[in-house]
């Protein structure tokens, strides 16, 4: 896209406390900004952003939000147990890859440092790592050049923590805030730098400040970073803990319906 046709960002999740200001970091930035919203869902955004209305839960609401988009950004969450994780977390990612067939955008999602890490109290009572991930490798198998952010905890971090951290493998696993924390405007930042950024393509890392001030420039730190593994549905580095085969039926032919969708796109040169 050039600076007189910028790209067209559907924001998924634009009403929670980051998606809201990576629809603001992006307006900024001076990308065009498509806002998914709820019927009845009060919000206020730049009157520069569209909204649109959809349930990011039911796919046949979603066709407007999808149409002509250059690139989407995944912020939603769900908090209220195994069902709503599923259909949010991972529902929204499924739906907006099937409404696309095929068709090529740009993604950054944003999921949850310790994302991989599945034998938690946590995780065992609300499934919401299990479904993250799996909303991840959706991501990697649809064939879209893609940034996957797993954030630290939100606005944990003391004032003069502001310095970024780039980590791989997922490997912080403490019950509690010593995982890593972040701002909330960083990861919103963080999340519009590496969705204009070729050095940030294909790779997925944790995103944590350490004490110091926030860097200027966050391309050398997307360019040190690996790039995921050609046709691994896992992030570089990631515990091989969470076996294919052991997934759900239902998962495992969504996988294979968007790996399918990404091969057909891919014949037909995947455009708009």
């Amino acid at each position: 896209m050039s600076e007189s046709n910028p790209m067209l960002v559907l924001f998924v999740g634009a009403t929670g406390s980051v998606g809201r200001l990576a629809v603001d970091e992006a307006v900024r930035m001076g990308y065009r900004v498509r806002a998914l919203m709820r019927s009845g869902t009060k919000a206020r955004f730049d009157d520069r952003v569209e909204v649109t209305q959809g349930d990011l839960t039911r796919m046949d609401t979603l066709a407007g939000a999808v149409d002509g988009i250059d690139a989407v950004v995944f912020t939603m969450g769900a908090h209220d147990g195994p069902t709503m994780v599923e259909r949010v977390d991972y529902g929204a990612v499924n739906n907006v890859l099937t409404l696309l067939a095929g068709r090529r955008v740009r993604i950054v999602l944003m999921t949850a440092i310790g994302v991989t890490y599945m034998d938690s109290a946590y995780n065992r009572m609300s499934q919401a790592h299990d479904w993250k991930r799996r909303s991840e490798r959706l991501v990697r198998a649809s064939g879209n050049d893609y940034t996957i952010v797993r954030p630290g905890w939100f606005d944990y971090n003391d004032p003069d923590q502001r310095r970024l951290t780039f980590l791989q493998g997922d490997r912080r696993r403490h019950a509690g805030s010593r995982d890593g924390v972040v701002s909330r405007r960083q990861i919103a930042q963080t999340l519009i730098a590496a969705l204009g950024c070729d050095e940030a393509k294909g790779k997925t890392f944790e995103l944590v400040a350490e004490h110091g001030p926030a860097p200027c420039d966050l391309t050398p730190m997307f360019a040190a970073l690996e790039a995921d593994s050609p046709g691994s549905v896992d992030g570089v580095h990631d515990e091989d803990n969470f076996p294919a085969e052991c997934q759900p039926r239902r998962v495992r032919e969504d996988l294979r319906r968007i790996a399918a969708i990404s091969r057909r796109g891919a014949r037909s040169g995947g455009s708009r």
